[in-house]
């Protein structure tokens, strides 16, 4: 059944996508949910606009990702946290720290999941941390977390 998606569906295609899709998936799911419309002519055309709309946004996106980028490019976060004296910390450092402190100290305000970080940081030192921005734009930033009292 050809379907034009009005939103991203994980696995099917993005927002203005003309896509195949088998009719059961598409009358139980896509359909009810309102997340595709049956392609007509008039439709097609529509979908037309809603591709140049999201290309126009993914665009914009990718450029104020690469202007981040190129300020956290290099940079080194610190980090205070409360820490014992083998360095061990009494808490940890978490993403949402890490954002924090881009914010704070380089005035870029990052979402905390773009922060990957496999684990919390949970003893005093340097870490290099990989920041994903956009599908496409990955920096890498140093966070040096120091122990407090």
């Amino acid at each position: 059944m050809r379907l034009v998606l009005r939103e991203d569906v994980t696995g099917v295609g993005h927002r203005g996508d003309i896509v195949d899709v088998s009719g059961g998936y598409a009358r139980n799911f896509l359909l009810p949910s309102g997340r595709a419309i049956a392609a007509t002519k008039g439709i097609e055309a529509q979908a037309g606009s809603m591709r140049r709309a999201r290309d126009l946004r993914v665009a914009r996106d990718r450029e104020a990702a690469e202007a981040q980028a190129r300020v956290l490019a290099g940079a080194t976060l610190t980090v205070s946290a409360r820490a014992g004296s083998t360095g061990r910390l009494f808490g940890s450092v978490s993403s949402a720290d890490v954002a924090e402190a881009a914010l704070q100290q380089l005035g870029v305000d990052l979402d905390r999941q773009h922060v990957v970080l496999p684990e919390p940081i949970k003893e005093v030192g340097s870490r290099e941390v990989t920041v994903e921005l956009h599908r496409d734009v990955v920096t890498v930033v140093t966070v040096e977390v120091v122990g407090a009292d």
